[in-house]
Formats: C-alpha cells, sequence, structure tokens
C-alpha cells in the first residue's frame, strides 16, 4: 500500500521497455498509426529509424502490413489507441492475425476513460470484450507501470497474436518491481477472508483501499485471456462473494470471463463494477469520471454492505 503515492504512467514504461527490447532483439519492430509521441515511441523511433514505420492514419492497413512481417519472422507491436486498436481494424485482426495465428503484439493506450479529456469517440470501454473473444488471443491489463514493462518482456518471447491494454493516466505504483509477472498467472495482492475483488488495470488501487474496510482478497487479473481459473476458484472457495472492477463495458469483459467461470465452477453472488451499457464522455478529470461511474473504493465498499448482507 505504500507505493500507492507513487504514480507513472504505463505509456511512458510501454515506451522504455521497448527500446530495451530493440537494444537485445533485432527482430522486434514498431508500427504505429501516427502517434508516435502520444504513446511514447519517439525514442525507439530515433535509434531504430529501420525497424520503425509509421503508416499514418490507416490502422487497418498497419495490421495487414504487421501480419505479413509476423509470417516473415519478426515480432510486431502495433501500438495506436485502443478505440482504433481493436475498434477501428477488429476484422484485420481478425482475419490476418488471428486466422493465421501471427505473432502480432497489438497495443492499445488511452483505454477505458483514461483520455479523460476528449470525450467518448476517443475512449474504448469495448475492447476487452473485441479482444478476449478472438479465438487464440491472449489479453493483458497491467495494473501498473512495473507490470508493463514486465508483460512487454513476456510478450516478446510468447508466440501468437496479444493484445496489451494501457492507460493515458498515471497511475499508481502497486506491485514491486522485484514481483514475478506471469502471463496467464492471476497475482493475490491481498489477502482476506471477507470478500474476494478481482480488478484489473490501473482501478487496482481502488479495490485494495476498499480491501482495507471489508477484510477483502484482492485479485490482479492482469491477464484476463487466458483467465487464471484456479486462483479465482480458491478465493471464491474461501470468501463465497465477489465483486469485479474494471474500466471496461459491463458486458463482455472481465467481470464476465470472472461471471462466466463462477457459474458454471462455483456458484457464488458476484457483482460487476463497470460502465453500465453507457459511453464514456468529456470531463475536467481523470477521476472525475472515474466517480460518475461508480469505479471507486467507495462504490465498492457500499454494494458490500448493501448486496451482500
Amino acid at each position: 500500500m505504500e507505493n500507492l503515492i507513487i504514480k507513472k504512467s504505463m505509456r511512458d514504461a510501454f515506451g522504455e521497455a521497448l527500446l530495451e527490447l530493440g537494444e537485445k532483439n533485432p527482430d522486434i519492430i514498431v508500427l504505429t498509426a501516427d502517434l508516435g509521441p502520444s504513446i511514447r515511441l519517439n525514442n525507439f523511433a530515433e535509434k531504430f529509424s529501420d525497424r520503425f514505420i509509421n503508416v499514418g492514419v490507416a490502422e487497418a492497413n498497419m495490421i495487414g502490413i504487421a501480419a505479413g512481417l509476423a509470417l516473415e519472422g519478426m515480432i510486431p507491436f502495433c501500438a495506436s489507441f485502443a478505440v482504433f486498436l481493436p475498434g477501428r481494424c477488429f476484422d484485420q485482426i481478425r482475419v490476418s492475425v488471428c486466422q493465421n495465428n501471427a505473432n502480432v503484439k497489438l497495443v492499445g493506450s488511452h483505454c477505458g476513460l483514461s483520455n479523460h479529456g476528449d470525450g467518448a469517440s476517443a475512449q474504448s470501454v469495448e475492447d476487452i470484450a473485441l479482444a478476449r473473444v478472438l479465438p487464440g488471443m491472449t489479453v493483458v491489463c497491467p495494473a501498473d507501470a512495473f507490470q508493463t514493462k514486465k508483460a512487454v518482456f513476456e510478450m516478446a518471447k510468447k508466440q501468437g497474436p496479444m493484445y496489451l491494454r494501457l492507460s493515458r493516466a498515471e497511475t499508481p505504483i502497486i506491485t514491486k518491481e522485484e514481483d514475478d509477472f506471469e502471463i496467464g498467472k492471476a497475482q493475490i495482492i491481498r489477502e482476506g477472508r471477507g470478500a474476494t475483488i478481482v480488478a484489473c488495470g490501473s482501478l487496482l488501487s481502488e479495490a485494495l483501499l476498499a480491501a482495507e474496510e471489508l477484510d477483502a482478497e484482492v485479485i490482479n487479473l492482469h491477464t484476463i485471456k487466458p483467465l487464471d481459473k484456479e486462483t479465482i476458484l480458491k478465493s471464491v472457495q474461501k470468501t463465497r462473494r465477489v465483486v469485479t472492477l474494471e474500466e471496461h463495458s459491463v458486458y463482455g469483459g472481465m467481470g464476465s470471463a470472472v461471471a462466466e467461470l463462477i457459474a458454471q465452477e462455483y456458484p457464488a453472488p458476484v457483482k460487476i463494477l463497470g460502465l453500465q451499457d453507457s459511453f464514456g464522455e468529456s470531463a475536467r478529470s481523470y477521476d472525475e469520471l472515474l466517480d460518475k461511474h461508480g469505479l471507486n473504493a467507495e462504490n465498492i465498499i457500499r454494494i458490500f454492505k448493501e448486496d451482500f448482507r
């Protein structure tokens, strides 16, 4: 909990990780659709100009190019805003990447409500659902900057299509630099018996704040697909009630994945916190939007007291 006052943006960590990868692995190539500075790709572009492709505002073409590069043995990282990737180029991801099981790493930055000033057209609250429905797609949503760097390194080692979801905002550092990170293996951040809170991304900090009052166990579900069924079920069998928290629609996202598992394996009460069938909107601050949609510790506590009495 002591790290919650330290903040760093995931996109900064992403840029740092790519630079390190580029130095170690000549097969790493980075593509973007005219958003290099926004996703912190400038340092990579300057140092490895022969392995950096800016396709312009042509996200669908970027995916086709990346698929071809992957099939020739390169390891392409495609980076754009999450509202465009996977949103704008879903068909190309489905056909060119997934149907070929191409080793393309997709990165959607400015996810959820973190792009608070630009309104609904620039805020992606559907991307987890779009990515996890695709056969063979791995979906990773790191909690903080430390996990972002580790996720990038791990993605580069693994074969197959993967989607990495990043926040624009400077978010609290939750994990430790020395913590293990394994794609597909959830992390117990706090043990407890009063309830299970499953969270992903930057909202893990709100889950931890709520857990202090509720004696809740907190699971950092940084990998949404494949789902770590064992860790989730072991916790639910102990606490017998669950709240999920994500910066995404309640339909088709992390909460849906958890609820599907529990319904089939160990029925228990589940409350899914996210955007309730709505788009985002413009606001003066990121926190203002999170509060409006109940994506905070106070709402988690309220739900437990009202619905799980």
